[in-house]
């Protein structure tokens, strides 16, 4: 027998807030990774590489991160919190310092590393696929683009 989820009725604590933030699949995510499967773009989602990207094309070694705007710390929306401010400014350091040990993981492994901020994923869409797509074009070895339309192979140069 399954039991039913019972909803609080009271606000929640901000440590019960923080443990439904998700980690991975997010909205900003989501939308760019439908996007690209629009676009005729395959990639491959977290796939086993250094600081496993959220999404990547394998063969032609592009990792792609979407970062969030508070755990990454956006210049343009991060907003320090009040409470428990160390905590937080060394939470933010340590994400941003991770994430420069990726890229230089990757670019020894001769990964190109794509990061983009979810307020541009959100804001401008068609700008970032479009940048992808530039990327994986140019990582192709013949210099051809392979992309698939209303179910069918198209070769561009």
């Amino acid at each position: 027998m399954q039991r039913k989820k019972i909803r609080k009725l009271y606000p929640l604590t901000k440590s019960e807030q923080m443990a439904r933030v998700r980690g991975a699949d997010t909205g900003p995510e989501m939308v760019l990774r439908r996007a690209l499967w629009r676009a005729g773009l395959r990639y491959r989602v977290r796939p086993s590489v250094p600081g496993r990207p959220d999404l990547a094309f394998v063969g032609c070694k592009i990792a792609v991160f979407v970062d969030g705007c508070l755990w990454h710390g956006c210049q343009d929306h991060y907003k320090p919190p009040v409470t428990k401010a160390s905590f937080w400014s060394e939470k933010i350091a340590r994400n941003r310092q991770h994430d420069r040990e990726v890229e230089n993981a990757l670019g020894a492994l001769g990964w190109t590393v794509l990061r983009y901020w979810e307020h541009e994923v959100e804001g401008d869409l068609a700008t970032v696929v479009d940048r992808i797509r530039a990327a994986v074009a140019r990582s192709r070895a013949d210099g051809a683009r392979i992309f698939r339309e209303a179910g069918r192979k198209v070769r561009s140069s």
